[in-house]
């Protein structure tokens, strides 16, 4: 079940934000507390930044162990900064990553 969120209107019924550029940090933070993950820390934003450059970059999923090594941390940063990627790419505001990548 995918936890309320801010202004749902924002949100498809996975619970992605509809439009990225209306995502912002204060928004990251309060999706990652409607999510259950508590506020959000320096190393988990970087992250997000990182995440929302490679998509606009690509236009796609990038492999989480990349973004990792672009904010000079270990590849499987991921595993410790959030409780899986889904959860990761939800509070970066990025749309719904389709049905394979949320499997």
């Amino acid at each position: 079940m995918i936890a309320p969120t801010p202004n749902p209107a924002l949100f498809d019924t996975n619970g992605f934000l509809l439009d990225p550029s209306a995502w912002s940090p204060t928004l990251a933070d309060r999706i990652a507390q409607a999510d259950g993950l508590g506020e959000l820390n320096a190393l988990q934003i970087g992250l997000l930044h990182a995440l929302r450059n490679e998509y606009a970059k690509r236009d796609c999923v990038t492999a989480l162990s990349h973004v990792c090594h672009l904010t000079g941390q270990s590849a499987d940063c991921m595993q410790h900064l959030f409780p899986n990627p889904r959860s990761a790419w939800r509070v970066a505001g990025l749309p719904d990553p389709g049905e394979e990548a949320r499997a």
